[in-house]
């Protein structure tokens, strides 16, 4: 690789980490490659990638970016895997991913400027994703609604049974 294609991968590298909101670095040694395309087609439907590179390169890619605090974990085989929008779908895709894989493991984490551990990005991924709390949030706004067009419709159906019942008395 030439002076070149360095600058061009770190800048490459650079603007990723600029746009990311979450951040993970794990070791992926001993990974096959079509499990490595496994997890990189699951952080694809979370919005995130993964990408493997050179602990030099990354360590030149993080600066003046908010994942500057990641480089002492630069080290080894290195893979990181970076969300764009929410940290808790990539965690979970990682989580699961590392239990099922015993080569790959979670060495640190950074979501907006703190460092997480790998237990960390585990309760990460335990938590609901944003389209569950959405679903939540909405189900509880309709419930309102619907409770009180339920106590209005209540009204004329208890007037109706004390008619038929007055109805049902004058019969017999």
């Amino acid at each position: 690789m030439n002076r070149d294609q360095k600058t061009d991968v770190i800048s490459a590298l650079n603007d990723t980490f600029s746009k990311a909101k979450f951040a993970v670095v794990a070791d992926y040694r001993g990974l096959k490659v079509t499990e490595l395309e496994k997890l990189r087609k699951n952080l694809r439907q979370n919005d995130a990638q993964i990408q493997v590179a050179k602990n030099t390169l990354l360590r030149l890619a993080v600066k003046g970016t908010p994942y500057e605090s990641l480089t002492d974990s630069f080290s080894g085989t290195t893979a990181v895997a970076v969300g764009f929008t929410e940290p808790v779908g990539p965690a979970k895709a990682l989580a699961a991913f590392a239990k099922e894989y015993n080569a790959f493991s979670i060495r640190s984490a950074s979501l907006e400027g703190s460092i997480l551990k790998p237990e960390d990005v585990e309760a990460l991924s335990k938590l609901p994703s944003r389209e569950e709390l959405l679903a939540k949030l909405l189900g509880t706004m309709a419930a309102v609604p619907t409770g009180f067009v339920r106590v209005l419709a209540a009204v004329p159906q208890k007037l109706l049974y004390a008619l038929s019942a007055v109805k049902d008395q004058k019969d017999n």
